[in-house]
């Protein structure tokens, strides 16, 4: 007897598209990197003008981005978009490299920062030294048990949340991303109102801050690594293209979320940012980024309400980490649904379930896998090598811009990128220059990313070795 099948079906609202882009971004940047961004910069004015420049970047990718999105709505995001402009293989690599480190290791990483900032209010248990210590190759699989316990256990919850039904778990972005709007506004209401700050603070550099032109190339190399640091608090908007099968007139709605949403994020982060800076001399901010276990945003909060106040914002942490945890979960796998439709990747990942309509085996294996880097514990590098993969395509999405321009000039565009051709060039000038300074400055992370994005070749061989090349593959949407 033949499985029933179920469908995606369009259920998504253009309000409810704008809260998924705004909940897939908010994570744990917002309170976490102000202090690294300090200890590059050591001036306030230009760490807000950090972020304000990672905004625009990521604003003019999101705007080129919509573009590509408008014209080729539907569930798979930048696989379905890459299929048409480059071809099979460019899709496959996206598609690949998103479940093999970008998109699970973004869920490992936000998920562990929930468990960890629920430590930091219930001590979880751990257990006993000579189990925690056991080390397979360079790994620690047991090692902080209690809170990679509550990580997995997170990420389980999250993924079986997602297998019944996309409203539900919708819905509970749109709650919690309330929640978080709700908690950042008090974070600056209280700040600037009883803070206690001023703003000689935001006007006053730190005692090691040597003043220098933007010309000066220690400067711009300072101010590129505070950018790295801005891009991983913005990253993931480009998440609500995974899903475009399931929103409302897409091809309206879509760009339109990308925009709403990247705006929202923006003025929030410049706004809650200065509210760090104004509060606290950046010097003490500097002390929160070398601290090993304190958070920013729990620093400015424990300086003007106490033991109490830093509980509360401990709170907040975890509600916006819970959000952003379960936004990332829910997209992705429509990209593998997407790819094993076209037989490029496990079979049972083109299954939907036939009552909740949603990709099941693609969730259970992106959550599988997810929890498997959770044992692995190499968060901070997983986090380097994903920012390295994602902007090698969030390139190549922008350069897309280009090729359908001159390829299909008359294609329905319901939405055309604000600034042709100059946005989208400086985004994809941008990235590539990224791209080269990581190779540069990093170049460990950078072979590493490389590595795990080429894994999927002998995969992509296997699965299209009875497949007869055509010249439509890179036609067909």
């Amino acid at each position: 007897m033949e499985k029933q099948q179920g469908q995606l079906i369009r259920s998504l609202s253009l309000g409810a598209a704008t809260i998924l882009v705004v909940s897939s971004v908010i994570g744990s940047g917002v309170y976490k990197k102000v202090a690294p961004m300090s200890a590059e910069l050591l001036s306030p004015d230009l760490v807000l003008w950090a972020w304000v420049l990672a905004g625009v970047i990521s604003l003019c990718g999101a705007l080129s981005n919509a573009e590509i999105a408008g014209m080729m709505a539907d569930s798979g995001g930048e696989y379905v978009y890459f299929r048409r402009i480059y071809g099979r293989f460019m899709a496959f690599l996206w598609g690949w490299s998103t479940f093999a480190v970008i998109k699970t290791a973004a869920v490992s990483s936000i998920a562990y920062v929930f468990a960890h900032s629920l430590n930091a209010i219930i001590p979880l248990p751990h257990l006993p030294e000579s189990v925690e210590n056991f080390q397979f190759l360079v790994f620690k699989p047991f090692e902080n048990a209690g809170v990679k316990a509550v990580t997995i256990g997170l990420i389980l919850l999250l993924t079986l949340l997602n297998t019944r039904g996309l409203k539900g778990a919708a819905a509970l972005s749109t709650w919690i991303t309330r929640l978080v709007i709700v908690g950042l506004s008090l974070i600056v209401l209280s700040g600037l109102f009883f803070g206690g700050g001023s703003i000689a603070n935001f006007q006053t550099p730190s005692v090691n801050f040597v003043a220098r032109d933007w010309t000066d190339f220690a400067l711009i190399k300072a101010m590129f690594a505070a950018l790295l640091a801005a891009f991983w608090a913005y990253e993931g908007w480009n998440t609500v293209g995974f899903i475009g099968g399931e929103i409302q007139n897409p091809n309206r709605n879509l760009p339109l979320a990308l925009f709403s949403g990247m705006m929202i994020i923006i003025g929030a982060y410049v706004v809650v940012n200065f509210t760090y800076l104004y509060v606290l001399p950046i010097d003490q901010i500097v002390a929160a980024h070398q601290g090993q276990n304190e958070i920013a945003a729990v620093a400015v909060v424990r300086h003007f309400a106490g033991g109490t106040g830093a509980v509360l914002i401990s709170i907040i942490i975890l509600i916006t980490t819970l959000g952003c945890t379960n936004a990332t979960i829910l997209m992705p796998p429509r990209v593998y649904y997407a790819m094993a439709k076209d037989r490029l990747f496990f079979p049972k990942a083109a299954n939907i379930h036939p009552q909740y309509h949603t990709p099941n085996p693609a969730l259970w294996m992106q959550g599988v896998w997810a929890c498997t880097l959770v044992l692995s514990g190499s968060f901070d590098q997983l986090t380097d090598m994903l920012i390295f993969a994602a902007f090698f395509f969030y390139g190549a999405t922008a350069f897309g811009v280009f090729v359908m321009r001159r390829r299909e000039p008359n294609a329905e565009r319901p939405y055309k990128v604000w600034g042709y051709p100059v946005v989208p060039a400086l985004f994809v000038l941008f990235c590539a220059a990224l791209i080269v300074i990581t190779c540069i400055n990093s170049p460990r992370e950078a072979l590493l990313g490389i590595v795990f994005m080429l894994t999927g070749v002998p995969f992509y061989w296997y699965w299209s070795r009875n497949e007869r090349p055509k010249r439509d593959d890179v036609l067909d949407a």
